[in-house]
């Protein structure tokens, strides 16, 4: 029987995020204001693609939503895309990945597309520092 796909249960809200990493909360703020602007031109493409995107990372399915968002980052470490990359360590630490799932799926990207990833790395461990630093 086919699950039903929803939104996955966040352990952490992005307020929580933005509290813990000052890298997390410029992204997310920028993401959001940028987001208004491409939402304000009404584009219909763009609607599809943005819907398939959020879709494509809902629960249900053979694989959990954590397991999804450490796959984009991958594939986004391999595509050398910083913002992809924020995006899915964010979006895999909301849902209680741990520190090591992130570096250890950024090691694969760095394998699959080589060194040309390790500044994205960098800034991504940056990122990861934060969030998952003790306050």
């Amino acid at each position: 029987m086919k699950k039903s796909s929803k939104e996955p249960e966040f352990k952490f809200s992005e307020e929580h995020v933005k509290s813990k990493s000052p890298k997390a909360k410029f992204f997310l703020e920028q993401r959001s204001e940028q987001g208004e602007i491409v939402d304000a031109a009404n584009n219909k493409l763009l609607k599809r693609i943005y819907n398939v995107d959020h879709n494509v990372y809902l629960e249900g399915g053979a694989l959990p939503a954590v397991t999804k968002e450490l796959m984009g980052l991958v594939a986004s470490a391999s595509l050398r895309c910083d913002d992809c990359i924020f995006y899915h360590c964010i979006q895999a630490y909301r849902l209680g990945s741990a520190r090591e799932e992130l570096e250890e799926s950024l090691n694969i990207a760095t394998v699959v597309a080589g060194t040309v990833v390790v500044p994205h790395l960098r800034r991504a461990y940056g990122l990861i520092h934060e969030l998952y630093a003790a306050h």
